[in-house]
């Protein structure tokens, strides 16, 4: 790979960033000391545990291990190789890259078929939306859009078009330009008649919405039936590009709204996504037929700390709202619901009241999560019957009693309480109780996970001389003096494969000229479990200004070591001479072992 782009063009790409805006742009981070922390992208937790640090140019998560520069934070998150990685990364920079080999010489298969995928759908795009906005076929799907406020603006804001009542017209279209029909129904554009193989339409008479992915690229498309027909949206059949779990609606572009706001508007398709979009809502994403996913839902909690629920007032968006409020709360996102009155949805809503009225009344006028449990615990019930009733007020001070804050917990109770007649203090007390039921709960839940932890971390528990050997690895990525040094007293002699690994490339490393430069340094690993180790070794915080002492003592546990092992292995021989009652062995070896330890001590 590095043949291709020279080492010194890498170096200055690596230069002309700064990791903590290359991360940024995946990860809400925020300071924190002289580094930069947030969630980490490659796993879920709701606590950040992920660390950039601007002086190091490196990352780090102490959660899941994961860690490394620009290059290698764009290749984990993009899925991209070394090659694409540096070549995405200039493009941020003013530095020119030499010219490489084409994409179908240098990438695999699946990735050039995939390049394919993407030029099918953009193709299929362009000609649908030239359908829907110049041609004759296009008119009636235009007075259509037309009458439901679809303006010009918005129809090529978000490309949107019209497939003709065809089972041929796409198929033809792309036949003509030399697209393989087979790739184009793998990717769910055509289908594939079972009688002969030959192509046909999977859309016809529909007005057509392109879904992208996160990266900008066009994956798919959802399509709403015209006239008569079933269903009424449909949307393009899951493959290697499109992943309905894995994506959201227009996220790609809503993403530095997003950002900036802290703020994510979440709808349920793509025509309520539109329409707030005339009301000025830039930060709106939308989902695509699906429920919402556990990774979506990270997805937008790496981007925004709040997110507002927009859904339908109807049963099924009432279900929808509760389901995804929970799994967007598991993430630590602060969840609000935009309630729309009955029998709307925000696009009905848009038309009927204006993008105006939509923004001051719903989105603006949000309210909490628990708030809405008071609408949404009323269902099915008839409150007017004694269990019903019951029944509610226990599901409500079950859901008051899981709030943080006694403030909150104190203003719903007296909502509860004067809504039905009841005494505040019998209110509280019952709240007391599931309390403190939810906190035997939490202590045994903590308590086995305490538990679990302890038998980790002694199992982790490093030796003296593990630690000095980490100590010295740490200080020795840090100071070119340091790492002669410890190659003068030492050389060779760390006893753990990993660190023993690491030091010869760090002396390999400044034995090139090189200066301390962590970020250019991991660069050069190949190997993934080393890579891993020397992140997290170059993000501890070391001191490169100990004293002589200082360092002398973690070389003096190295060269130790083979002399301490050796006492281990003796003393398991000299029990061993006990228990068959070869005494005279036993006290042959312990002045061995004697021996030794004097000899350590002389050191």
């Amino acid at each position: 790979m590095a043949q291709r782009i020279p080492e010194e063009k890498i170096e200055e790409i690596r230069q002309a960033l700064d990791i903590v805006d290359v991360v940024s742009e995946y990860v809400q981070l925020k300071k924190q000391g002289r580094n930069f922390v947030g969630l980490c992208p490659f796993h879920g937790e709701k606590t950040p545990s992920f660390s950039v640090s601007p002086d190091k140019q490196l990352y780090h998560c102490f959660g899941c291990g994961a860690g490394g520069n620009a290059f290698s934070f764009i290749m984990e998150t993009e899925g991209i190789s070394f090659i694409e990685a540096v070549e995405k990364l200039a493009s941020q920079t003013n530095v020119s890259l030499p010219e490489l080999e084409t994409e179908a010489r240098r990438k695999p298969e699946l990735s050039d078929k995939m390049k394919h995928w993407y030029e099918g759908h953009k193709f299929a795009a362009k000609l649908y939306h030239h359908i829907l906005t110049v041609s004759d076929e296009g008119r009636e799907a235009r007075e259509y859009l037309r009458k439901r406020g679809f303006t010009k603006e918005m129809i090529d804001h978000f490309q949107i078009g019209y497939a003709p009542n065809s089972w041929d017209f796409l198929s033809q279209f792309l036949k003509k330009r030399s697209f393989k029909m087979d790739e184009m129904a793998e990717c769910g554009l055509v289908g594939l008649r079972e009688s002969d193989g030959q192509p046909y339409d999977r859309f016809r008479d529909r007005i057509m919405f392109p879904i992208w992915d996160r990266r900008g690229n066009m994956i798919a498309f959802g399509g709403r039936v015209l006239n008569e027909g079933h269903p009424k949206y449909l949307n393009s059949p899951e493959s290697e590009v499109f992943n309905k779990s894995e994506n959201l609606y227009f996220f790609h572009q809503a993403r530095p709204s997003i950002r900036k706001k802290n703020e994510a508007v979440l709808f349920e398709g793509y025509v309520d996504v539109i329409s707030s979009w005339r009301a000025g809502i830039d930060n709106g994403i939308g989902g695509l037929g699906t429920a919402l996913t556990e990774n979506q839902a990270k997805m937008i909690r790496r981007n925004a700390d709040k997110v507002i629920l927009c859904y339908d007032s109807d049963e099924a968006g009432m279900n929808a709202t509760y389901k995804n409020a929970r799994i967007l709360q598991n993430t630590g996102a602060e969840v609000v619901i935009a309630s729309l009155p009955e029998g709307y949805d925000p696009d009905d809503y848009i038309q009927k009241h204006g993008p105006k009225r939509f923004l001051q009344d719903v989105i603006s006028n949000y309210m909490t999560f628990t708030a809405f449990k008071f609408r949404y615990y009323r269902r099915g019930k008839n409150l007017q019957y004694e269990g019903d009733r019951l029944n509610y007020i226990e599901q409500m001070v079950n859901a008051v009693s899981q709030l943080p804050r006694a403030v909150e917990r104190d203003y719903y109770l007296r909502q509860l309480a004067d809504e039905f007649s009841l005494s505040l203090e019998a209110l509280k007390q019952e709240q007391t109780e599931v309390i403190k039921s939810q906190q035997k709960k939490q202590k045994r839940q903590v308590y086995q996970a305490v538990q679990t932890k302890s038998l980790n971390v002694a199992k982790k528990m490093l030796s003296a001389h593990e630690n000095a050997e980490r100590e010295l690895i740490a200080l020795m990525l840090q100071s070119r003096s340091i790492a002669e040094q410890v190659q003068k007293e030492v050389g060779g002699e760390f006893h753990y494969d990993a660190y023993q690994a690491i030091a010869a490339l760090i002396y390999s490393y400044y034995g090139e000229g090189y200066e301390p430069d962590p970020s250019h340094f991991i660069e050069r690993i190949e190997d993934k479990h080393l890579r891993k180790i020397t992140t997290e070794l170059a993000m501890k915080k070391v001191n490169i200004d100990l004293s002589e002492q200082e360092l002398n003592d973690y070389l003096k546990q190295l060269r130790q070591f083979p002399k301490r092992k050796e006492i281990e292995q003796l003393k398991i021989k000299q029990k061993k001479a006990e228990e068959v009652a070869e005494y005279k062995e036993a006290a042959l070896i312990a002045m061995e072992i004697v021996k030794i330890n004097k000899e350590l001590k002389e050191q």
